[in-house]
């Protein structure tokens, strides 16, 4: 099979779909690799590193898509790419399509296997594709908080970790899952005050065991958020249905009560989002403001350090690229937490919260590869 891997496109995108060491992983398996030139240039890895590891090198992402009978990379593709996507193809990426109508529509009309690395799962039920990136983005979280919250930013002026003789800045988590733990692990080296919430009784727990004592914990009520928000500087949403857009658990009115120049950080935008007022931003562009409180809100928070987020990300993906690429769909039919991540196959939606997002038929995944 040919694997091609073009450079990624999205705003301020430093990430690359294969390092040169996945790519010597997929040629000693047999497989032709073709990377677009200058794709792994965000994470220091130039063509002659791509070359030396086996790869041919195209001149464009149009060489990439047309050559290639299964395309990696890390963002969902956007529309200049999906509408060079083909039937006989498969792309292996992150899609989050539940908030996103128009690339669901692309990739339908494109006829392509779809596989979503955020929807793969495991044995136990977790996802072990997302959980690196999720991983980077909850540390990030709190890095990106305690820029805004800097009065010269907008922000309140508040110090996370405060000094002695002055109270230490407060953190309201909402979500303990892996997001939520690591934003938390971030914000006690600072030094911050921190609440996390979450719905799960044995998972507040958990966090307890694990943090000893040092992150007061609350049971998931609308009650609970509102009185955590009202008294946070920074609060991050960490909340996620697995394929499925995210719940609005902070509303526009609730902003109100918040404090002036306090700072959202919703890492679950990718998924829509779970405050009201969330809408996406850019690297280059990264908050906005609401009713006097911050927002931040970058749709691809680990593209800020591609290096490494690039290497978490590939160490994650390549055994299940490589059972793609060495077995096609067949690779599919044969695992099933590898069918998990499927989300399209040839016109159809084949993932029942997509579906039930954008108000698709849903097609059982056995029964379209069988066809």
């Amino acid at each position: 099979m040919r694997v091609g891997c073009p450079k990624e496109i999205k705003n301020h995108e430093y990430r690359v779909g294969l390092t040169p060491g996945a790519v010597r992983e997929y040629v000693a398996h047999g497989h032709d690799v073709l990377v677009e030139s200058g794709a792994g240039a965000g994470i220091g890895a130039d063509d002659n590193a791509y070359r030396a590891a086996g790869a041919a090198i195209a001149k464009s992402a149009e060489e990439v898509f047309a050559r290639s009978d299964m395309i990696v990379k890390v963002k969902e593709p956007q529309a200049s790419e999906w509408v060079q996507l083909r039937e006989d193809q498969i792309l292996y990426t992150y899609l989050h399509l539940a908030p996103d109508p128009d690339q669901t529509k692309g990739l339908v009309a494109s006829g392509v296997t779809a596989v979503a690395y955020e929807t793969v799962t495991d044995e136990r039920g977790g996802l072990p594709l997302l959980a690196p990136m999720s991983e980077v983005a909850g540390r990030l979280a709190i890095q990106a908080g305690a820029t805004a919250l800097q009065k010269a930013n907008g922000g309140r002026g508040v110090l996370l970790g405060g000094v002695p003789g002055v109270l230490p800045g407060k953190v309201a988590i909402i979500g303990g899952g892996v997001v939520g733990l690591n934003a938390a692990k971030m914000a006690i080296g600072l030094g911050a005050d921190v609440t996390i919430i979450d719905r799960s009784i044995p998972r507040l727990r958990q966090l307890d065991d694990i943090f000893n004592g040092r992150v007061h914990t609350r049971y998931s009520t609308v009650e609970a958020v509102e009185e955590e928000c009202f008294s946070a500087d920074v609060i991050v949403g960490a909340v996620l249905i697995p394929g499925a857009a995210a719940p609005k658990l902070v509303t526009r009115e609730m902003l109100s009560g918040m404090k002036a120049g306090a700072v959202l950080v919703d890492v679950a935008i990718d998924q829509g989002g779970c405050f009201e007022t969330s809408h996406p931003t850019t690297h280059s562009e990264p908050t906005f403001a609401v009713d006097g409180i911050i927002h931040y809100c970058v749709a691809n928070m680990p593209g800020a350090v591609p290096v490494t987020s690039t290497h978490a990300l590939n160490n994650a993906t390549l055994h299940h690229g490589l059972q793609l690429a060495d077995k096609g769909l067949k690779a599919l039919a044969d695992d099933p937490n590898l069918r998990n991540g499927l989300n399209v196959h040839r016109g159809r939606i084949t993932n029942r919260a997509v579906a039930e997002a954008l108000g698709y038929e849903m097609s059982e995944p056995r029964a379209v590869l069988a066809a």
